[in-house]
């Protein structure tokens, strides 16, 4: 990386043109020094792919216990195992740090931070601006800057590049380097890691598309070039817009074929075996994770700038988020029927806290939607989960906090009212809550072959 240090202070544009040739080349020669900010469900991931083809990789993040644990070489994300933190970390391929001082030695800095939405579901873009900030204090000519975290088409144009611009006096394009590329990781996918899927880039100017195509070739094994920054944002919104709407879909027919009598999951199976023109989407309690209840909104409220309605998509948003009231209902309904029961002091072990299966990671897990609409109603409600041995501090459902993991046991299981299925893992014995529970709501199928059983009911 060339160019005089600075220390916060505006510069001005040097005259000198940047040699972009020799820029490349610390890439292709795994010269070049990474930093990726965010060490969380996207950034440790990257970061370790990064030094798995021999980068140096420096990994910045504002939460003391996740450096202190990745400088002893311990990993709190399931699918990156210790050892290989350890290994890199021993190496010095991987330098975990909260001095963000370290971002003026980078070649590239990637930033992987959170976009979540506030409590009028519109984009909280805080930890954008704030890491943009920081990286403005201490902004080099010849870097090359990516934003990877989901967000409104337009975000890396309009918001991170005047930050960048008014705080230093430097250009992008001409010397600094601006792109998007957003990540699309699936955790708890053992087909899919984040070196191995392809990965969308789009550069704020050809240099800085140029740039980054050539960085991320290096650990990717595919990249996608589109013309401009804000088309990359949109294809992130596209994909996950996708699953929304066909998974709003599927949970309205679940709602009607069960008024039919029909089992949906019957019906899906049996859809699926046809060999085109159809593709097979899943019901469920409700949406969970870092994308799919998130970034429609992202579209939705930027699509109001242009006096356009995006009525499609809000009626998926709306059709999943009223899942976990559908799921309650049901449950109130079958206790009514099978136990002359109320909510109102009812025991009820919900199963599984994770957004998804065989993960720990929980992030808009519908299951907090069900437990407060459980506690509203004044029901006793604990959990199980075998990934997720105590509720940690959550912007939204602070009253749940240290809530621990109840040990699953057949006498456990004798003592509930009902039992919630909310999230399917692989490593919990379903015949055991088939045969114990008096009651078992069932909302990812889990049950499937024990389904004829008086005590479960699907929802």
């Amino acid at each position: 990386m060339s160019g005089t240090k600075t220390s916060g202070a505006k510069l001005k544009a040097a005259a000198t043109p940047l040699n972009i040739d020799e820029l490349a080349a610390r890439f292709t020669s795994r010269k070049a020094r990474i930093g990726v900010i965010g060490l969380g469900y996207v950034g440790l991931p990257l970061a370790c792919a990064i030094c798995d083809k021999d980068f140096r990789a420096t990994g910045f993040d504002v939460d003391p216990s996740k450096i202190e644990k990745l400088n002893k070489g311990e990993s709190y994300i399931g699918n990156i195992h210790n050892d290989r933190v350890a290994g890199f970390v021993k190496s010095a391929k991987f330098t975990p740090t909260g001095d963000f001082e370290a971002l003026a030695r980078m070649d590239a800095i990637i930033m992987c931070v959170p976009t979540p939405l506030d409590r009028n579901r519109e984009p909280d873009m805080s930890y954008i601006v704030k890491t943009t900030e920081t990286i403005a204090k201490h902004l080099q000519r010849g870097q090359l800057i990516v934003l990877e975290s989901t967000t409104y088409p337009g975000t890396t144009r309009d918001l991170v590049r005047p930050i960048l611009e008014n705080a230093t006096g430097l250009k992008s394009g001409t010397d600094f380097f601006l792109a998007f590329s957003p990540e699309r990781e699936d955790p708890g996918n053992p087909d899919f890691h984040t070196s191995i899927i392809p990965k969308v880039i789009g550069g704020d100017g050809d240099t800085a598309l140029k740039l980054a195509q050539t960085m991320y070739d290096q650990f990717m094994k595919k990249t996608v070039a589109v013309s401009s920054s804000a088309t990359a944002e949109a294809v992130k919104l596209t994909e996950n817009i996708f699953r929304s709407v066909n998974i709003a879909l599927v949970n309205e027919l679940k709602v009607i074929y069960d008024a039919m009598g029909i089992d949906i999951w019957e019906v899906i199976e049996a859809a699926k075996s046809k060999p085109f023109g159809y593709m097979p989407f899943y019901p469920g309690p409700g949406l969970g994770g870092h994308c799919i209840p998130i970034d429609p909104f992202y579209l939705t409220w930027k699509a109001r700038e242009y006096n356009i309605t995006t009525r499609f998509i809000e009626l998926a948003g709306e059709i999943n988020v009223a899942m976990p009231q559908y799921v309650v209902g049901k449950l109130a309904e079958a206790l009514d029927r099978t136990a002359s029961k109320a909510l109102n002091g009812a025991r009820i072990l919900i199963i599984g806290m994770a957004y998804k299966k065989n993960v720990a990671d929980i992030r808009e897990s519908p299951s907090f939607a069900v437990m407060d609409l459980l506690k509203r109603r004044r029901a006793e409600v604990i959990f199980h989960d075998p990934y997720v041995d105590v509720i940690p501090p959550t912007r939204e459902h602070a009253d749940f906090t240290g809530l621990k993991s109840t040990p699953l046991t057949a006498a456990l299981l004798k003592r509930q009212d009902a039992v919630v299925i909310i999230t399917n893992h692989d490593n919990i014995d379903y015949a055991m809550i088939a045969e114990n529970a008096p009651l078992v709501v069932d909302t990812r199928n889990a049950l499937s072959g024990m389904s004829d059983r008086d005590n479960i009911v699907k929802a």
